[in-house]
């Protein structure tokens, strides 16, 4: 394999989107906005380098796990603080990241399950989001030495849903790149953005990943290529049924 290659080790195709219940209403964030939905493509991934033949027994490779935007936008605006959860054999097990990038670099020797806590701002949602990632540090087919160039790329695609949004949250999150928001009733007038109190995400500095150092690593999603999939699915598995039925009726042809 090109040192410029990329060793891939989940296909990107999408799970089924999350719904978010954003709790109890709450005067100070407004009426809901019925019948409309903000929709937040996430991707949570992790990237893993060898560290070559002389790498001490414990620490042969550098790696990063991350929760970002589909599209490499700031979360922030939707996502408080992101909670990576990782073996316990790990100093410090519980990593907290309260600031956008969403992004967590360790080192170490063995594929675990990385456990991830989302919290998202207040007048977004009550609730949190529970994920898991899968940590690669090996290709899963074996083709030659790994080399210290190419990394392991594992990745997976979640479109958070919140239904109904507060006026405050849809004031904020309209018209914001990472964020897809449905067709607004006519004729509704949103309060101006930072009505919410004490929250702090209104000063935060630019928090994307669109400049971070392994971004050229990530793989990409857009919807072209998720209805390329779909269409691709939907045409083998019509295949399928087809084949069945030609089956079926060369059985019932058969005589008895």
């Amino acid at each position: 394999m090109e040192d410029s290659a990329v060793e891939i080790l989940s296909a990107s195709t999408p799970k089924p989107r999350i719904g978010i219940d954003g709790g109890d209403d709450n005067k100070n964030w407004r009426r809901r906005v019925n019948g409309v939905e903000v929709s937040v493509p996430i991707v949570c991934g992790s990237i893993a380098f060898y560290r070559g033949k002389k790498a001490k027994e414990y620490r042969t490779h550098n790696w990063t796990v991350y929760v970002r935007g589909a599209t490499n936008e700031d979360l922030g605006v939707v996502i408080r603080k992101v909670i990576f959860h990782l073996h316990p054999s790990f100093k410090s097990p519980t990593r907290v990241v309260d600031s956008p990038p969403f992004t967590l670099s360790e080192c170490g020797w063995g594929e675990f399950k990385i456990d991830i806590t989302i919290f998202f701002h207040a007048d977004a949602c009550e609730r949190k989001l529970e994920l898991s990632h899968l940590l690669k540090l090996n290709p899963e087919i074996y083709s030659g030495p790994q080399s210290p160039n190419v990394p392991v790329v594992t990745e997976s695609y979640n479109e958070i849903v919140f239904p109904d949004p507060f006026e405050c949250f849809l004031s904020r999150v309209n018209n914001h790149p990472a964020v897809h928001v449905s067709k607004l009733p006519e004729g509704l007038n949103l309060p101006p953005p930072g009505d919410a109190d004490d929250e702090s995400y209104y000063k935060m500095k630019k928090g994307d990943t669109k400049d971070h150092p392994l971004s050229h690593w990530f793989l990409k999603f857009s919807d072209a290529d998720e209805l390329f999939r779909l269409t691709d699915t939907r045409q083998k598995v019509q295949a399928d049924i087809a084949k069945l039925k030609r089956q079926l009726v060369m059985v019932d042809a058969q005589p008895e």
